[in-house]
């Protein structure tokens, strides 16, 4: 039974399927033809079908595989110059740092069943735009909303150039299509200098805030780490940044946090709430008695697996090398871990990875949680064993494959994996791997993106095939786009004035299909934004930059 209202809103998903019933129940729309003696006579013409491709968090699953596997219109027969190209930007107040995310067939009152691409902004903006209506540069969107309250402005960038020159929203949000909400993490200043981080579920079809938020980020455990007081660590909001995405799971919203600009005292944050109350349900300090540890990802998000389970890799940090008897550090500290944790309240360290050599790796600033984690479909290993695998690279260059019932924990004579290579990143990473058709692909900085195929369970080296192309830094974050397992295509941004968007044969990096730097005067140039990954819906690949969404099509 499909309900038009839900805990006191709209529920756009039955509307919008009730307009799509409406619409085929008429026969569509009509035209005027030559009937008999050349009268003209209504005749239908078919409804389209509608989009039902939904991008509802960071690059399309919580597996974070990066990979869309129902897109029909592009292919690897018509996406090159002569045939596609950029149809116009969706321009914004702000830098896009944020993946954008898309909806099907939104319902927006006054207006109709839209697909919608929204899209949030360094100026603390959020703004819903028609996906479909995309011509130069001026589309106006469906609606547009300020995250920050009367008299707050962005945030300044303090003079850091990580990310500047405001700070408003960071990270990607995740969008709830049952409750008709976008989840967003935004940080303010106000006039006296004091800064606010604040979560916000905001209504698809208009931006209103919903469920009582904002909700103000606040936070404490017991420790004696960076910061604290009288053995209480306290969540200071102008020593953090929301950098990493947004992750939903069963009706909780799971945020993690870096600090501003890498400097000053900070730890190292993970944070629950409600979905439907917007309320703090369970904090986790994972260096509560140390310094350091910002999770930062480059602005990917953490993953969790069909058990609940989530996962994330931690920066240089605080790490107790001395274990308890059960292989975790006994101060609680976890600095530049791969971490599995629990969803359930109270937010608990499951199991962890941390690198031999990881007191050095911290103290000259070569942090594992450089990038950002993927989690791999089941596979089966050469003994015929289905095998739970987490994948995952830093600034050492090492890929680094986890078995995620076992991760490893820290030894310090051998990291005691399922499988660690070597000398086949060119460079760090500063990106994620994603994953498609059997193949795990990196982009690390200065490095061709690489195709390593999994083969008995393991990823095989060499790699198989490789772009001609070196992406400088930060490397890239590849997306894949196919029907099924059909006309895989490998998108990747290089960072750059302007910016490249290139599209490979997924099956053979070596050939390159199309880039923006193609066509004659410019056709297809837009600006570059550094860590902004491409996502791929309905037949159109959408692209952040520093003041708009690039949106590429067929011509």
């Amino acid at each position: 039974m499909c309900r038009l209202f839900r805990r006191g809103h709209l529920n756009t998903s039955c509307v919008a399927l009730l307009i799509a019933y409406l619409m085929a129940g008429c026969g569509g729309t009509t035209s005027t033809s030559g009937g008999p003696g050349g009268s003209p006579s209504p005749t239908p013409t078919p409804t389209p079908s509608p989009s039902t491709i939904d991008v509802t968090t960071y690059h399309y699953d919580n597996l974070r595989t990066g990979q869309n596997l129902n897109e029909t219109a592009l292919t690897t027969a018509n996406v090159n110059q002569a045939k596609f190209g950029k149809l116009g930007e969706l321009m914004v107040d702000g830098k896009v740092d944020a993946q954008p995310l898309y909806l099907s067939n939104v319902a927006i009152t006054g207006v109709g069943a839209k697909n919608v691409l929204y899209v949030a902004t360094e100026h603390g903006s959020v703004y819903a735009f028609d996906a479909d209506n995309v011509s130069g540069t001026a589309a106006k969107p469906l609606w547009q909303i300020s995250t920050h309250l009367s008299g707050e402005v962005p945030s300044d960038d303090r003079g850091c150039g990580q990310v500047t020159p405001e700070i408003g929203i960071t990270s990607t949000p995740v969008i709830d299509r049952t409750r008709g909400a976008i989840y967003v993490v935004s940080v303010s200043k106000n006039a006296s200098g004091s800064y606010f981080h604040r979560i916000h579920a905001l209504d698809l079809t208009s931006g209103k805030e919903l469920f009582g938020g904002p909700t103000t980020v606040t936070a404490t455990v017991s420790g004696n780490g960076a910061g604290s007081s009288g053995g209480i660590v306290t969540f200071n909001p102008s020593e953090y940044n929301e950098r990493p995405g947004l992750l939903e799971l069963s009706g909780t919203i799971y945020t993690t946090w870096g600090s501003h600009c890498d400097a000053g005292a900070y730890t190292s944050w993970m944070m629950a709430y409600s979905a439907d109350t917007l309320k703090q349900t369970s904090v986790l300090n994972l260096v509560p008695n140390g310094s350091d540890g910002g999770i930062w990802m480059s602005g990917t998000a953490p993953a969790a697996d069909t058990a609940g389970n989530i996962y994330f890799i931690i920066g240089n940090g605080t790490f107790d090398t001395t274990l308890n008897a059960s292989g975790f550090p006994s101060q609680g500290d976890c600095g530049n871990c791969y971490a599995k944790v629990s969803s359930a309240a109270p937010l608990t360290l499951l199991d962890y990875f941390t690198p031999l050599n990881t007191v050095a790796q911290s103290n000259s600033d070569q942090d594992l949680g450089s990038g950002g984690p993927l989690l791999l479909p089941d596979v089966t290993d050469a003994s015929g064993k289905t095998r739970h695998l987490a994948v995952g690279s830093g600034k050492d260059s090492i890929i680094y494959v986890l078995d995620r019932d076992n991760m490893g924990k820290f030894s310090a004579t051998q990291n005691s994996i399922y499988q660690q290579i070597s000398g086949q990143l060119a460079g760090g990473e500063f990106a994620k791997p994603s994953y498609f058709n059997g193949t795990v692909y990196y982009g690390a900085v200065g490095d061709a993106i690489k195709a390593f195929p999994i083969a008995s369970g393991k990823l095989a080296t060499p790699p198989s095939s490789k772009t001609a192309t070196q992406f400088p830094y930060p490397g890239t974050t590849p997306t894949i786009s196919a029907n099924s397992t059909n006309n895989g295509i490998l998108w990747a941004v290089e960072n750059g004035s302007p910016a490249v968007l290139r599209a490979y044969d997924a099956t053979n990096l070596a050939t390159e299909l199309y880039n923006s730097n193609q066509a004659s005067g410019g056709r297809d140039r837009f600006n570059g934004n550094k860590f902004i990954t491409a996502v791929i819906a309905n037949g159109k690949v959408f692209v952040g930059t520093p003041n708009s969404v690039a949106v590429f099509g067929l011509l």
